[in-house]
C-alpha cells in the first residue's frame, strides 16, 4: 500500500516510521502550504472548519503523489470530527478518485473495529513485530514532546533571531533518520544538546503564556500561524495544553480525557461539549493557578465545543485574573492581522506584570 496521512506538527516524522516498518510505503505529507488550503477549501462544504480543509488538501496533495491508501483518524461524542473520515471520502469519491480509506476511532470506543484496521496495516507483520514498531515510535514521539517543550522555552531568551528554530529543525532531522531505540534515544540527546548550545541572555525573565484550544490548530504551526515561534520572538515562553504524548494517553488510550483539566471545568461546565471544549474552561484556570501571564485559546471559525468555551473566557478570565486572547482561524484569516492582536496581548502582559511589581 502507498499511504498518506494527515501533517499535524511533529506527528509525521512518526507516522512515517511506523507505516515504513509495518512495510508499507509512506507518501509522507509535507507542511501544508496555503495551496494545501485553497485546495481543500474548493471542495469542503462552507461550513467546515480549517482542519478539516487543511487534511482535505493535504490528502489530495498525497493521492497526486499516487498515494492509494489514507489513514485518518477521529473522535468521538458531540465534535464533528467523528465524520470527518466519512465526508472527506466522500468528497474524494465524486473528484474521480478511489483510495482505500482507513478511518481509526480511539481503540477503547470500537475494539474489535481497531483491531480489524490495525490487521490491514500490519499486512504481513507479526503482532509482536508491531508492539517493536510502536515501541520505538512512542520513544520518538516522547522526544519530540521533549524538544518542543525545550524550544518553547529557549526561544524567548535566544540572542539570535531563529535561532532556536534553526536548533530545533536539525534535531528533528536527527531524530527523523534514526530507526532503532538506540539511534533515537542518541539522536534525542543530539538534539536536545542542539538546542542547549543556542546562546541565550540567561538573566531574561520571559512571560508565560499557555496555549489552549482544538487540537488541530494547536499542533500545526501553518494552521495557527506559527504562534509558538511569534510569542517566542515576543519574549513569551509558551506551553500547549496538548502534546502528542498526554493526547495519546488521555485521549487515544482513554476514554476520560485529561482530568487535571476536566475537574477544574466541572463547576462551570460539567459536561463533555465534544472536541476539547470542556478542557479549554479547566486550562484557564489551571495556567491561573500556576502563575501563568497569560492564555492564548486557538479555535476554528465554527468550532462549536470552542465557541461554547469562548462564551466563559470573559468570566473566567475576571474571576481568576489572567488575560485571554481568542484566536478563530480560516482561510480568510490572515498573518497580519493575528500578529498584531499578539502584539497588542503581550504589551497587556507586560503591563499587568509591571502594574503587579509596584
Amino acid at each position: 500500500m502507498k499511504i498518506t496521512y494527515p501533517h499535524m506538527g511533529t506527528f509525521t516524522l512518526v507516522a512515517e516510521q511506523l507505516v515504513e516498518e509495518l512495510g508499507q510505503e509512506s507518501i509522507t505529507p509535507t507542511r501544508p502550504t496555503r495551496r494545501t488550503l485553497a485546495l481543500g477549501a474548493r471542495y469542503s462544504p462552507e461550513f467546515a472548519c480549517i482542519p478539516f480543509k487543511i487534511c482535505l488538501g493535504t490528502y489530495l496533495e498525497g493521492l497526486e503523489k499516487g498515494a492509494d491508501t489514507i489513514i485518518s483518524g477521529g473522535g468521538y461524542g458531540p465534535c464533528r470530527a467523528g465524520l470527518y473520515g466519512e465526508i472527506h471520502h466522500r468528497i474524494i469519491n465524486d473528484l474521480g478518485y478511489k483510495p482505500h480509506v482507513i478511518f481509526l476511532w480511539p481503540p477503547l470506543k470500537r475494539p474489535l473495529d481497531f483491531i480489524n484496521k490495525v490487521k490491514i496495516l500490519k499486512g504481513s507483520s507479526s503482532w509482536l513485530h508491531l508492539v517493536k514498531v510502536l515501541r520505538k515510535c512512542w520513544a520518538k514521539l516522547s522526544a519530540l514532546d521533549e524538544m518542543e517543550m525545550l524550544a518553547q522555552d529557549i526561544r524567548p531568551r535566544e540572542l539570535v533571531k531563529g535561532d532556536t528554530t534553526r536548533a530545533f529543525n536539525q534535531g528533528a532531522a536527527f531524530l527523523k533518520s534514526a530507526r532503532t531505540l538506540m539511534e533515537i534515544r542518541e539522536a534525542r540527546e543530539a538534539a536536545l544538546q542542539q538546542l542547549k548550545n543556542v546562546d541565550q541572555n540567561e538573566e531574561a525573565v520571559p512571560l508565560k503564556v499557555g496555549i489552549i484550544g482544538e487540537i488541530y490548530v494547536q499542533l500545526e504551526p501553518f494552521a495557527n500561524f506559527y504562534v509558538e515561534e511569534t510569542l517566542g520572538h515576543m519574549g513569551a515562553a509558551v506551553r500547549r495544553s496538548i502534546y502528542l504524548t498526554n493526547f495519546t494517553r488521555h485521549d487515544v488510550l482513554s476514554t476520560k480525557g485529561d482530568m487535571r483539566s476536566r475537574k477544574l471545568a466541572e463547576p462551570y461546565m460539567p459536561l463533555r461539549i465534544g472536541g476539547h471544549g470542556q478542557n479549554s474552561i479547566g486550562d484557564v484556570i489551571r495556567y491561573s493557578r500556576l502563575g501563568y501571564d497569560g492564555v492564548v485559546q486557538l479555535a476554528p471559525f465554527s468550532c462549536i465545543p470552542e465557541i461554547v468555551a469562548k462564551s466563559m473566557m470573559p468570566y473566567l478570565s475576571n474571576q481568576y485574573g489572567i488575560p485571554v486572547l481568542t484566536l478563530f482561524i480560516d482561510e480568510q484569516t490572515g498573518q497580519t492581522g493575528v500578529q498584531t492582536r499578539l502584539e497588542a496581548f503581550v504589551d497587556l502582559m507586560d503591563q499587568n506584570r509591571e502594574h503587579s511589581r509596584r
